[in-house]
């Protein structure tokens, strides 16, 4: 796909996926408008789209008026949600209005002012839940294990009706952790991952819970190009697809990769699951994603072991502007 010239939509573009993402589409030649209502507590960071030339409307989708930021778009990727599993928890209402009731203002919107226009949804392996066999397809049953499982498929199901209804061309990728440069890394709202890789460049230990559990990690390069190709890819519109990431590992295995990489500097200490978030755990998890590679020749290009040490390299520079 040429994006030399198109007009392409990023909500949630001064996230973290959404900021790479802009980024990427820049570099392609895309004119971008970054969509962010900078939430309390999300991901957004004004430096996330540091040396990118788009276009940022400060704007939260709950309220906005969303037609103009939609307005002559031919693309659509849709980053914007509330992701927290205990901020959904403790205020599901505010859950609901950011994952479910603000999806169906912006798909109203793109009906009036981007008819046309493809959409990429952001989705979550979260509300599969816990599952009885590995690796995870997209047959699973979903089985919500939370407040914000709840609303995220919510949000996807009114996306994948708009395709159902209106033949609008939508393809929805359930993503697993993703992890890189431009992660929200001040406590750990978005992923373990983020106050891990705090602690470790604070020289702070940091905390395993449980540490068994399998995880497919994908690094954002490698995400980008996953959205990148479903848009790109006439064969998967109208899809939900799962994307993962190389081999999983467990939590001590990369508790263990992280003090290997800080040269024996990290330490940590293995604890059990507070009660809390004992509950909402999915346990292990890792995607069999061999629809989408099948699909649209998408694979993973960045190792674990690479995509850590590249991420722990970005953040070192960078680490005032992310505390």
């Amino acid at each position: 796909m040429d994006w030399s010239g198109q007009r392409v939509l990023v909500t949630g573009g001064a996230g973290f996926l959404g900021a790479n993402l802009c980024h990427a589409l820049v570099e392609r030649g895309a004119k971008v408008i970054a969509l962010d209502g900078f939430l309390f507590g999300g991901g957004a960071n004004p430096r996330n789209l540091d040396g990118a030339d788009v276009e940022l409307v400060r704007g939260d989708i709950r309220d906005i008026d969303l037609r103009p930021v939609c307005e002559g778009a031919s693309v659509i990727f849709n980053l914007a949600a509330q992701t927290s599993h205990m901020g959904g928890q403790a205020d599901p209402l505010a859950d609901i209005a950011v994952n479910a009731v603000a999806q169906v203002r912006l798909i109203q919107a793109a009906r009036e002012a981007a008819p046309d226009a493809i959409v990429v949804h952001a989705s979550t392996r979260q509300f599969y839940g816990r599952v009885d066999k590995l690796p995870v397809d997209e047959s699973q049953p979903v089985a919500p294990p939370d407040a914000n499982g709840v609303s995220k498929f919510a949000g996807e199901q009114y996306w994948m009706l708009e395709h159902r209804v209106r033949q609008r061309p939508v393809v929805s990728l359930r993503l697993t952790n993703c992890y890189g440069p431009r992660l929200r890394i001040r406590d750990a709202r978005q992923t373990f991952l983020g106050i891990w890789i705090r602690c470790v460049l604070e020289g702070k230990p940091f905390e395993v819970w449980g540490g068994e559990q399998l995880r497919d990690l994908t690094y954002v390069d490698d995400v980008t190009e996953a959205f990148l190709a479903a848009a790109a890819t006439p064969a998967c519109h109208g899809q939900i697809y799962n994307i993962g990431g190389f081999p999983p590992a467990s939590l001590h295995d990369l508790a263990e990769l992280m003090v290997r990489l800080t040269g024996g500097n990290a330490r940590y200490t293995t604890r059990e699951f507070p009660a809390d978030r004992a509950r909402i755990d999915i346990g292990s998890y890792h995607a069999d994603d061999r629809a989408f590679r099948a699909t649209s020749g998408w694979q993973p290009l960045v190792g674990l072991e690479e995509g850590i040490r590249r991420t722990l390299d970005w953040y070192r520079p960078r680490l005032k502007d992310y505390l």
